[in-house]
């Protein structure tokens, strides 16, 4: 489906319009006009965009006043923004595969800290014994914050199993979690608490954050390393002016992710659960297992985000719940998943 304009709540398809629930807009930013103020200032004072290194002899100040805002947001001693949230993994991962024996995955991890020949962390539901032996080796452990098809934070508590001669770095992306769970907001960096010698963070900001950027978090040295690999230091930074958005926007998040915790919390009051339907009232993904669901949606004027991460894969059915949307949005949505009953 094509359409003339930003998806937000509403869309037009084929001069119809449709309740939208998809997108990955949660805090509604991109059409929040404070907020689209607040980018054309910095575009006016910053320009379009910045195609030097961040290494050349020239600095911005625009990088210094977003950085500092993320890592404290966050709870990070550092960070540091890119390009794209894809970059910001890839650089992540390119560079502990000079430092890591061995990588293992906890979940089905997005392409962007995914690597070939990483193990899982767990096989046929238990703990892998490569974990567990006796060799001395420096692993690191791949994962998603929220893994998709789940409404919660990944499980992390394996950690404490693992012996302390195994030196463990823990890579997390957070591209759907940064901005929606966690003290207003922060993620769930912050929170991971357990015998481990590093934890780094990375994360798009195209979605909660409403800027096109990746940013990486995590301590001092870790991110003097990342700045001073060969990929960082040719490639053009995130638009300054987005960066000096970050900063400039605080206000503006912690509003609209307030929104959100309303219309998630509001929507959880009027939802009658049951199998087919995976939701939690901290996370703004409703996932849907039934396909005759997603077309009684459609046939209400609701559209949902439906697509495959590969060709293989079983379409992703999930409703995306925004601080845009309106209580009567979240009523007409919960009226059609409540009288849906796939045992009639």
């Amino acid at each position: 489906m094509i359409v003339n304009q930003f998806p937000d709540r509403i869309i037009e398809i084929d001069q119809k319009q449709f309740l939208y629930f998809g997108g990955t807009a949660y805090l509604g930013l991109p059409t929040n006009k404070k907020f689209q103020e607040l980018v054309i200032q910095n575009i006016l004072k910053w320009g379009t965009t910045y195609g030097s290194s961040r290494a050349a002899n020239i600095q911005l100040s625009a990088y210094d006043s977003g950085e500092k805002f993320l890592a404290q947001h966050i709870g990070s001693e550092s960070a540091v923004t890119v390009s794209s949230g894809m970059l910001a993994g890839k650089l992540v991962v390119d560079l502990m595969k000079s430092k890591s024996d061995i990588f293992f995955h906890l979940n089905n991890t997005h392409n962007a800290i995914t690597i070939n020949k990483s193990l899982p962390v767990f096989e046929n539901g238990k703990l892998n014994n490569r974990l567990l032996d006796s060799k001395t080796e420096k692993i690191t452990i791949l994962t998603d914050g929220v893994p998709s098809f789940e409404t919660q934070p990944a499980a992390l508590s394996f950690l404490n199993k693992i012996p302390n001669h195994k030196e463990i770095t823990l890579i997390v992306d957070e591209s759907h979690s940064f901005g929606i769970i966690g003290k207003k907001g922060s993620g769930i960096y912050s929170s991971i608490d357990f015998p481990i010698k590093r934890k780094i963070m990375v994360s798009s900001l195209g979605k909660a954050f409403g800027l096109t950027g990746g940013v990486i978090a995590g301590d001092h040295d870790f991110i003097s390393q990342i700045k001073e690999t060969e990929t960082f230091t040719s490639a053009a930074g995130m638009n300054p002016a987005f960066v000096q958005t970050l900063s400039d926007a605080d206000e503006i998040y912690k509003t609209q992710h307030q929104k959100l915790l309303d219309n998630l919390n509001y929507i959880d009051s009027i939802l009658v659960k049951n199998d087919t339907i995976l939701f939690d009232k901290s996370y703004p993904l409703i996932y849907l297992l039934s396909k005759q669901l997603v077309e009684k949606l459609k046939e209400k004027n609701i559209v949902i985000a439906s697509f495959k991460y590969s060709k293989e894969a079983e379409p992703l059915n999930r409703i995306v719940v925004t601080a845009n949307h309106l209580k009567t949005d979240l009523e007409k949505l919960a009226g059609v998943l409540n009288d849906y009953n796939p045992k009639k």
